[in-house]
This record gives C-alpha cells, structure tokens and sequence, in this order.
C-alpha cells in the first residue's frame, strides 16, 4: 500500500444524494474534500437504480395508461396505441445517465476527487480506496441501504426480482405479485399494472402503507382496487419456489390458520431496505452499530469514534433521499464551525403512484396515542375546479392542528400531485404556523392547492367550497 498525499480534509464514502451533497456543501465552504464510489458512475442507488429510474418509468406508464384508457373521456380519441418497452426503457436509461453524468460534473466544478474503488476505514482519518490509503480529518459513512430479503426467498433477478430488477424487465408479465405493501412496491406494481399485468400485493400487516395515517391507507388501498390492483393483507410468504414456467409462493396467515399457494410469472421482493455498513472495516476501528446494523451517531452526526460520522440510509430515520441531503448539508456546515437544523418530524413522504400520497407531520393514529388534543380539516378534490378539469378528483388533503393553539401538527394527501402540495404545509409547519396561516394566505385560483387552503379552513369550521 502507499500513501497518498496531500490529505484531505473530509473523504465521504458513498456518491449518493446524501455523499454527493454533503461532499458539494464541504468544498462550497472551502474543505479539500474526496469521494469514494466503486460503482462505474455517481449519484449511488438514488440516481442509478432508485428513485430517478422508477420515476421516469412512472411518468412513462402514466402516459401510456392516460392515452389508451384515459384521454377519450376528455374529448381525445387515439387509436392505435402501443407499447415500446424498449423505447421506455430506453428513456428510463437516457434519465438516468442525464443525472449521473450532472452528478459527475457537479464534482469537478467544485473540485472534488473522486476516489474510485470501494472504501474501507483502517483507522480515523484513514480510508483505503483500491489499495491506496488516503490520509483525512474526518470521514463521512454515505453507503446508503440494500435490499431487505425475508426468509424462504432467493433473489435471482430473473423470477424473484428485487426493485432493481423490477426496473429492467424485458416483457410486461402476466402476473406480478409484489411482496410488501410499502412505497417501492406499490409503485412498481403500478408501473406493470398500467402497462397490462396483473397485480396482487401481499402484505404482513393489516393495511398497506403500514406507517402513513390510516385514512390515507384505506383511501390508497380503494383507489388502487379500483384501477385493478388485489390485495392480500394480513399474510406472509414462507416460501417462493421457482419452476419452468414462473413461481408458486406459499402464502400464510400472520395471525395463524391454514397456507395457500400463488402463482406468479414474476415475483417483486419490496420489503424494504437494511443499513449498507458491511465491508467498511466499522467493526476493527471500534464504529459502534445497532442491532439492524446502522451506525449509531450523536446529535452531530458523529459515531463514538472521533472523526467519524454518518448520515442518510446507514443511520437511524426514514430512508430517504432528501433526509440525507439535508443531513450532509448540515453536517458539512458542522464541520466548518457553523450551526445546522432537522427536524426529523418535518421529512416528507411521498409515494408516486397515481393519485400520488404524501404525508408529513404526525398521523392521527399518533396524536391520538400521545393524549393530544387535537382538530381535523379535510377537503376532497372531487369539490376542486382544478381536479375536474383535470379529471382527477380522487383523493382529499387532511390536516390535523392542535386543539388549543391551531399549530399544524400534521398533513395528510391523497390525490394529484400531491407530493407537491405537501410542500406548503411543511414550510408552514416549519416556522410553527397555524392552519389560520394557510387559510388566510392568498392561493392562486384555480389549482389544486386550494385543496389545502379549503382543508385548513376546515379545521377551523369554516371552509367555503362543501
């Protein structure tokens, strides 16, 4: 091994959102920084296999779906309609590499190394890249998440698939059974539905969307019903047999009684994701971790090892992309002697099905087991001007605001372009504000956000439109 110089101030392991982000942040406020990535391009599963091709697959099948069963009843007859998988495939690939590549360039305009190879710490302040020891003041762990298999399944990406291989189907199958009613299966399992699969979700708890309030569960769950998606909830797999032709699963009860079988062509694993924090060489530097194997870090981000931090998937929070930006944006500024912010409770979550959901703030089901008192406002869309026009009308906003002093404590979407909408709410619960203060701000007419505004006045007994 050799050492290389000169030292870097701060090597971030991982060219994810949350390292690339941090890595930007680091050199915008003048540190030497390097980033370490073994993959052939930047931007980690977020950008390569993640968020950014499943969007555009979404967006694409979206289309596709309006066009053939949609559009007619607004006034537009297309006939002729067809599939190009390929050709989707070929615009998932082109979205892709857009966004590596401008990850890529954001690196070198502002002048960060990137350290090519896998890395491992052999002791703080040292990270070994490919053979080649790079000496740093502080080390960021950014090595995001893997896929979560549970037992009685084997992946081989032909038959069983991970989300990974969900995106690179070469066929639409006949029938798609999605194990795990959560975000990345319920979007994947829309994608194929639209494009002309069966799907059947299987779910261990009781309801889909398992950890979002139980309005927008059932909502989501009878919307989806209705564009043609089953649901078998309250059940596991024990087992996933492949044969010639496809798979058969063994299907159980989660609260007992006699097993079932279920034929698939393809089977999607979505159970979620674990810590990727194997192979970093945590365990002979002293880097403590939970027992789901996430590094466990301090109100700065700093593991018990002095010079070590982490953020994004490998610690404990939500696995999301924008809460790991925000965590290495701020940790960067910690670095530099400056102050940082997160609220954990103000990360929203976004499922980008069609209508899409979102969530932010506390659920119901929250308030109600912490004692708080509290009031609801809800509006539905079907009552919006936009929506109609639109032909979308399916969903409503729900916020929910404490009794007492009307602070927003929580916001709850289910419809179009909901992942949107819920930023407003968020700014406003970020500043400690009321529902009085989102049905008293002026909401341009007509959108949908007068969705919003209509769901606080609701709260307050008053809304103008129901």
């Amino acid at each position: 091994m050799s050492t290389a110089s000169p030292s870097y101030d701060l090597i971030v392991i991982g060219a994810g959102p949350g390292g690339y982000v941090c890595a930007i942040r680091a050199a915008q406020l003048g540190m030497k920084v390097g980033i370490v990535e073994k993959r052939s391009t930047l931007g980690g599963t977020c950008l390569n296999i993640g968020c950014i091709p499943s969007k555009a697959l979404l967006h694409a099948s979206e289309k596709y779906h309006d066009v053939k069963d949609n559009m007619a009843k607004i006034g537009v007859k297309v006939s002729g309609v067809k599939l190009d998988l390929d050709g989707m495939m070929g615009h998932k690939k082109a979205v892709v590499d857009a966004n590596t590549k401008g990850v890529e360039f954001l690196m070198k305009k502002n002048k960060i190394d990137w350290l090519k190879g896998a890395g491992k710490i052999v002791a703080a302040g040292q990270v070994d890249v490919a053979g080649t020891v790079y000496n740093t003041k502080n080390i960021v762990i950014a090595t995001g998440s893997d896929v979560a298999v549970p037992p009685g399944i084997t992946l081989d990406e032909k038959r069983i698939v991970s989300s990974t291989g969900a995106l690179e189907l070469s066929e639409v199958p006949e029938h798609l059974v999605v194990i795990g009613g959560g975000v990345i299966g319920l979007e994947l399992g829309a994608v194929w539905m639209r494009l002309g699969a069966k799907v059947t979700v299987v779910e261990y708890m009781d309801k889909i969307l398992s950890t979002m309030d139980g309005e927008l569960s059932k909502e989501m769950q009878k919307i989806l019903t209705k564009q043609g998606m089953a649901f078998k909830l309250g059940t596991k797999v024990s087992k996933a047999e492949v044969e010639k032709k496809g798979v058969t699963l063994t299907l159980e009860p989660a609260a007992g009684g006699a097993s079932e079988t279920l034929k698939a062509d393809i089977v999607l694993v979505a159970v979620g994701r674990k810590a990727y924090t194997d192979g970093l060489g945590l365990d002979a530097v002293g880097v403590a971790r939970d027992e789901r194997g996430r590094v466990k870090t301090d109100a700065h981000f700093q593991s018990n090892v002095a010079g070590i931090y982490a953020i994004g998937d490998v610690i404990a929070g939500p696995m999301l992309a924008h809460k790991a930006e925000d965590e290495g944006v701020i940790l960067a500024e910690m670095l530099a002697g400056q102050s940082g912010h997160i609220d954990y409770n103000l990360i929203p979550g976004v499922v980008y099905t069609w209508p899409e959901v979102a969530s932010v703030g506390q659920t119901e089901e929250q308030l109600k087991a912490a004692g708080v008192d509290y009031k609801v406002g809800k509006f539905p869309f079907m009552a919006n001007g936009r929506a109609r026009a639109m032909n979308a009308v399916d969903g409503f906003v729900k916020i929910l605001a404490d009794a007492k002093t009307d602070r927003v404590l929580g916001c709850h979407i289910v419809g179009p372009e909901a992942g949107t909408l819920i930023a407003e709410v968020t700014a406003i619960m970020e500043f400690g504000g009321s529902s009085e203060d989102i049905a008293r701000t002026c909401h341009a007419h007509p959108t949908l956000e007068e969705v919003v505004k209509e769901a606080a006045l609701a709260v307050l007994g008053r809304p103008l439109h129901i």
